[in-house]
Order: structure tokens, then C-alpha cells, then sequence
């Protein structure tokens, strides 16, 4: 009994020196308080949002699946004779890289399952990336506060992009041989430093001896390391500033509604994950991707026909194939127009636009309040027709880089499909501009009518005069408040004269930006409460809300 007495008083005495230590803690870091906090945030749950979380996941899926294949994968450029499970191939030279590799697929268990995995993995991450960020393009969710999260958005695209082309590069196989081959020739293409960065990168003449294992550094350190700490730094600002959220019945530019973290959001979140990474498993068992034993070791003699690389460069792929023959000779050096025009000075000039557009809208518009509440595309027809500009910019050029399949397929002429892409590549994002604009205001005029007639019910009835007329039945208080609630900024006013040119610029791009729409019908009242709840949040305690920009009428409801 006495030795059970001491122990229970040693323990309550470590429970209270535990309690305390915890107390003190968390007087001096409020952990307590921001779990809590973060526990409670709240989520949206508008299917949109889950784009960012197929990103994450896949992701997850892709470290686990490459700390797999890290562990049987050499990659040296040593020549080896493959003596494996593969038949046709057994007896042949090739490099320790490409041999491994297949030893991967065909002798380790399971190995060519995860080998698939990771490869679904990474077009999955990719392509969620880009989607993810179109939707933020389209809804407006890059302006003030979270310029610097669509930065980071970017800068993670680009880092996936150069991730993708090292491992898609790493098995040294004939096809990703010529991916790098033309890798090369566009680094030579640069002026001045070009013949340098090359002999510095591939350690000499091409193919060289060091870049593979160079490459496999790169995927599996440096790329991943980067891609982890600004992943942490874009959670860290999207837990900070709050997502954004669709208009609807008690959501405003000062509020955030949701489900709380725990437990609906981490329970819907988990169930994702698991879909996701069932999903992947799926296709890495059914679906057969980048068969390189059917491609071969590279030779830098030897290319193959119907080479085409992975989706995200294959925009570069076809720019290269479209672009004309010019190149010419400065003080004895030769300028590749014809390479580094396509595969230098676009991606750059592609990527410079990404990170500068937020600046650029805000300096249109000159709008600087913060925004929570998401745009409807409709709403601003000039921003959703150069984003669809944009698609269809990409979309032609990843068409183009296939013009030699298309021409073999098609029976077609490959000089006439050349200049089918290189017209189309010009006038197709201009059409697809005109186009969705036009859709962008034919929607908002639909929308009109929805609120002055209501919403049509198919029934057609007929005066005692013979009149017909089609029946219809007005909206519900939550779809008018969703019409109606809705931020359309006003052009800026043309500037007094003299007026510096910038100045003219802006007033002219900001009414281009704003000048056509399809007003909604509203009260005096209703647009005085479209500016109480499209108010942006006060910057200081205490202060009162900045009011946005000039913005659509709001419905009479009250805010929850």
C-alpha cells in the first residue's frame, strides 16, 4: 500500500508539473489558441476548390512512389549488356541508366506498377496545377491580398514543368534521348552564353557522361526540396487569408463560410486523398504509359519517328515545328531565330505574363480592396476571353507538335499542315477572344431576363384574345441574390487634357477592360446593398470597410 501511495503521488505530481509546463508554454506560444483557430477555419465546399487538393495529393502520391523507385534506380551513363527478364532487348549495349531501369520494370516486384504510378502521378500534378490556376485566373482570386500566393502558384507550375522533363529524361531511352537532344540545341541557340551553359550543363560535346546523373540530383533534391517549402508557404498564406468563396446568402468580401477543418473538412479531405491515390493505382495497373523497352537505348545516331514528348512541353514541341526556317549571321555568330525565338523567348515571355497580370489588372482598373468573393467569368468578359485567348494559343501549338502524325493519319501534306498551324496559331486566339466575349455578354443578358421574366417553365398559355405567351415563375430570393450580387468595376474616366501618355493608356485599356455589359434591373435600395456587402474588410481594428470598386446591385436579404 505504500510503495501504490508513493507511485500515485509521484504520478499526480508529474501530471501537475506536465499541466504546468504546458501552461507556461502556452502563455509564452498560444498554441492552444491558434489550433483552435485553425481547427475551426473554414473551408469551402464548391467542387472548384478541390482543384488545388488534386495538385496536393498527387504530389504525395508522386514523393512516395519516386522514394520507390529511388532505391533501384542507377543513374550512371556507364555502358552495361543487359542481361534481363526482357527478351529482346537482352545481349544489347546500353547505359547503366536505361538497364536499370528496365530491371525496375520486369525483375522487381512490383516495380512497374509504381514505375506507372508515379508517371500518372506526374501529368496528374501538373495538369491539376495549371486547372487550379486557370480557375483562380477566371474567378478573380489573384487580386489583393494574395498577388504574392498567385506568384508562388506560378513559380511552383514552372518548377513541376522542369521537375517532369528531368524524370521524364532519367531512363535514357531513345525518346527522352531526343527530348534532351533538342534540350541541347536550345540552349545552344542562346547568344553569346549559349555554347558555354551547354559545355557547362552536359560537361562537354552532347550526350556527355554526367548530365543523367546531374538530372537525377536535380529531380529527386533540389525540384522536390523547392517544390516543398513553397507548397508549406502557399498553405501557410491560404490558412492566413482566408479562401475566397462564391456569392451566395450570407457571404460577403468580410466573411468566410465553410465547413470547419475538423472534423468535416479533414474527413472529406482524407476521403480524397484515398479516391486520388486509388485512382493512380488504377491506372499504373490498367493503363500502360511510357513503354521504354519498346523505344530502345538512345544512340545519338539514331531518332525515331512519332516522337513526342509528355503534354506540358509539348507546346514548345510544336512551336519549334511552326516556326519559319530564319536564322542568321552577326560578327561570325550564327543566330538561331528559328530555335531561340519558340523555345527561349516564348516560354519566357509566356511566364513574364503570368506573374505580371495581377499588377497589371490593378493597374487598369485601379482597384486596391481586398476581394474574398469570387467573379463569375461572365461578369467580366475581357479577362475570361484573353484567358480562353490563351488556352487555345496553347492548345494549337501542342496540335502542332504532332503535325507529322496528324499528316501521316490524315494523309495530309506536312508543309500545308505547317501553315494550317502557323495561320491558326495567330488567328485562332484572336476568334476565340471575339467568341467568348460575346458568350460572356450574351450570358449576362440571359441573366437579365432571368430577373425581369423569371425562369421559364416550358408551359405556353393563351389569352381570351388569342395572345400566346411562354409561362414562367420568379426566382428564388438565393438565385436573385447570387444574379445580382456581382462586382463590375466602372472604366476609369478619360483624363484631362494634356494628359502623358501612360495616362491616356490606362483610361483606354480600363474602358476596353469595362466598358461593354448587360446592367442588371435593381432598386436604389439594391445597390446600396451591393456596396455594404461587397465592402472590402477594414485594414485597421476599428476602421471603417473600404469600399470596392463600382460593383452590380445586390437582392434584399439580410447577411447571416
Amino acid at each position: 500500500m505504500l510503495f501504490r501511495r508513493r507511485r500515485e503521488l509521484v504520478a499526480q505530481k508529474a501530471r501537475e508539473a506536465a499541466e504546468t509546463g504546458f501552461t507556461v508554454l502556452d502563455r509564452r506560444l498560444p498554441l492552444a489558441e491558434s489550433a483552435k483557430a485553425l481547427l475551426r477555419k473554414a473551408f469551402p465546399d464548391h467542387w472548384s476548390f478541390l482543384l488545388g487538393e488534386f495538385a496536393l495529393y498527387s504530389f504525395v502520391v508522386l514523393v512516395l512512389t519516386g522514394s520507390y523507385l529511388t532505391l533501384f534506380f542507377d543513374p550512371s551513363m556507364t555502358p552495361d549488356v543487359y542481361d534481363g527478364a526482357y527478351t529482346p532487348l537482352r545481349g544489347l549495349r546500353m547505359s547503366q541508366a536505361y538497364s536499370s531501369t528496365l530491371r525496375l520494370s520486369f525483375d522487381v516486384r512490383g516495380g512497374l506498377l509504381i514505375r506507372q504510378v508515379h508517371h500518372w502521378a506526374a501529368l496528374v500534378f501538373v495538369a491539376s496545377i495549371a486547372v487550379h490556376m486557370l480557375r483562380i485566373f477566371f474567378t478573380g482570386a489573384f487580386r489583393r491580398p494574395r498577388e504574392a500566393n498567385w506568384a508562388i502558384g506560378v513559380t511552383l507550375f514552372l518548377l513541376a514543368l522542369l521537375e517532369g522533363f528531368c524524370g521524364y529524361s532519367l531512363p535514357d531511352d531513345l525518346l527522352s534521348g531526343t527530348g534532351l537532344r533538342t534540350a541541347n540545341t536550345i540552349v545552344l541557340s542562346i547568344p553569346v552564353v549559349g555554347t558555354c551553359l551547354s559545355s557547362f550543363i552536359w560537361r562537354g560535346e552532347f550526350p556527355g557522361h554526367l548530365l543523367l546523373p546531374r538530372l537525377f540530383t536535380v529531380h529527386v533534391l533540389f525540384v522536390p526540396g523547392a517544390l516543398i517549402a513553397l507548397l508549406t508557404l502557399h498553405l501557410l498564406l491560404v490558412v492566413y487569408l482566408k479562401h475566397t468563396h462564391w456569392s451566395d446568402q450570407g457571404r460577403t468580401n468580410r466573411n468566410a463560410v465553410g465547413h470547419p477543418m475538423y472534423p468535416q473538412f479533414t474527413v472529406r479531405t482524407t476521403g480524397l486523398f484515398l479516391m486520388i491515390f486509388g485512382a493512380l493505382t488504377l491506372l499504373g495497373g490498367l493503363a500502360q504509359i511510357n513503354p521504354i523497352w519498346a523505344y530502345g537505348p538512345f544512340r545519338a545516331d539514331q531518332v525515331s519517328t512519332d516522337a513526342q514528348p509528355d503534354w506540358y512541353v509539348g507546346f514548345l514541341e510544336g512551336a519549334l515545328r511552326i516556326m519559319p526556317p530564319w536564322e542568321n549571321a552577326v560578327a561570325g555568330h550564327t543566330l538561331m531565330w528559328n530555335v531561340l525565338l519558340p523555345a527561349v523567348v516564348l516560354p519566357a515571355a509566356l511566364f513574364l505574363v503570368l506573374y505580371l497580370y495581377p499588377l497589371f489588372e490593378k493597374w487598369v482598373t485601379g482597384d486596391r480592396a481586398e476581394h474574398h468573393l469570387c467573379d463569375r467569368p461572365r461578369d467580366r468578359p475581357v479577362r475570361t476571353g484573353l484567358g480562353v485567348a490563351g488556352i487555345v494559343f496553347y492548345a494549337v501549338l501542342l496540335a502542332a507538335g504532332g503535325n507529322d502524325v496528324a499528316a501521316f493519319s490524315f494523309r495530309l501534306s506536312v508543309n500545308a499542315l505547317t501553315w494550317i498551324f502557323r495561320v491558326a496559331v495567330v488567328a485562332g486566339p484572336v476568334l476565340a477572344f471575339l467568341v467568348t466575349k460575346r458568350l460572356c455578354l450574351a450570358l449576362q443578358a440571359h441573366d437579365h431576363t432571368r430577373l425581369t421574366e423569371g425562369e421559364e417553365t416550358g408551359e405556353v398559355t393563351q389569352s381570351v384574345y388569342g395572345e400566346l405567351g411562354e409561362g414562367s415563375t420568379s426566382l428564388s430570393a438565393r438565385e436573385r441574390y447570387r444574379l445580382l450580387v456581382r462586382e463590375l468595376p466602372a472604366p476609369l474616366p478619360a483624363p484631362p487634357a494634356p494628359a502623358r501618355r501612360r495616362q491616356r493608356l490606362r483610361a483606354t485599356l480600363s474602358s476596353w477592360y469595362y466598358r461593354d455589359r448587360v446592367e442588371v434591373p435593381a432598386s436604389e435600395e439594391e445597390r446600396r446593398q451591393i456596396g455594404i456587402r461587397m465592402a472590402a474588410p477594414a485594414e485597421e481594428p476599428g476602421a471603417e470597410p473600404v469600399p470596392g470598386p463600382a460593383a452590380g446591385p445586390a437582392a434584399r436579404s439580410e447577411e447571416s
